[in-house]
């Protein structure tokens, strides 16, 4: 999700659940190195808990990377062997890993010494031609040996040549059940399963099958569903009402930014689709869309946006309970 789930996406989708588990840009050990660390690597406390995902193919430098991690405060450090873009494949980094799993094992190797916190991988079933059962239970098998027990498997292939990364999020067929073999045959590692899920429901019967799910392009474009994981998988009470709640908990957050210098569309254009499908959304995205780029723009462009929604569902704007019969909780 590069370039998406910035430190600003993060913030929002924190208003919603208290206990996922968030998961920066993938940033590459050599910008860590060598970049502005503050920038890359700097959070808000509110995001937590939040993971670090990092790329790169070089033991010594991931390692240094992931210490850096330790020490800003992730609580996770993940390596990225799933990317399938172009660039990503350019820097040896990414899915095409997964054709090395030995040089795959020796990374999280080093980053584990590097690190008291947990270490885990990313990575796809397989890339190109290789065998989805036998090289990718081969990597699994091998990739085990650094000590990594935690493995996120995006269940489709990411064919490396001939296909754009939107491309590998369509067109190579999902296999969740391939998924599902490496745990049955590995019961003693976590899995966490991602790709296609687009539901708490959905979440909800792969659970019955792997330890974990991991939920990405759902999350952003439809992010309302992650008001729904405290209580449907981890069973605790639901603390925000609607949408309009989580509007009201993000002022504080925008207006301090704002004062910072940020851009309110730099945060807002996360927001975009906190309404969709719900009466309003469509008034919410145009709102935000049109009005939250231009210079100055300010926290009215936020009540606006959430007024026209407001009074579509006879709710105050105000953050107070819903009046009986007009929550938006899907």
């Amino acid at each position: 999700m590069m370039d998406w789930t910035d430190r600003h996406c993060r913030v929002f989708h924190r208003q919603m659940t208290k206990r996922a588990l968030l998961y920066t840009e993938m940033v590459t050990a050599q910008a860590i190195r060598h970049g502005d660390r503050g920038r890359l690597l700097g959070f808000d406390s509110l995001e937590q808990p939040v993971a670090l995902q990092i790329g790169g193919s070089d033991p010594t430098l991931l390692a240094e990377a992931a210490k850096w991690g330790e020490d800003y405060g992730y609580c996770e450090i993940n390596l990225n062997v799933g990317c399938p873009s172009g660039r990503v494949q350019t820097g040896r980094f990414g899915a095409c890993l997964m054709a090395e799993p030995a040089l795959v094992r020796d990374c999280l190797g080093a980053m584990r010494q590097a690190v008291k916190v947990p270490v885990t991988i990313k990575c796809r079933i397989g890339i190109d031609d290789q065998d989805e059962e036998d090289d990718f239970t081969n990597f699994v098998e091998t990739v085990m040996q650094s000590g990594v027990t935690t493995f996120i498997v995006h269940a489709r292939k990411a064919w490396l040549k001939g296909l754009s990364p939107k491309e590998n999020r369509e067109v190579p067929p999902l296999n969740y059940r391939r998924v599902y073999g490496i745990k049955q045959k590995h019961a003693k590692i976590n899995v966490v399963i991602n790709g296609g899920i687009n539901t708490i429901d959905d979440a909800l019967e792969h659970l019955k099958h792997v330890d974990g799910v991991m939920l990405g392009r759902a999350a952003y474009n439809t992010p309302w569903l992650l008001s729904g994981v405290d209580s449907r998988i981890f069973g605790e009470v639901r603390e925000i009402a609607d949408p309009l709640d989580v509007v009201e908990r993000m002022k504080h957050y925008i207006s301090r930014e704002l004062a910072k210098g940020v851009w309110l569309q730099n945060i807002t254009r996360h927001m975009l689709g906190l309404f969709h499908g719900m009466p309003g959304g469509r008034l919410w995205r145009r709102v935000l869309s049109e009005q939250a780029p231009k210079p100055g723009a300010g926290i009215e462009v936020l009540e606006k946006a959430a007024k026209e929604v407001a009074d579509r569902i006879n709710r105050p704007a105000t953050g107070l309970p819903a009046p009986r019969g007009a929550s938006c909780v899907s």
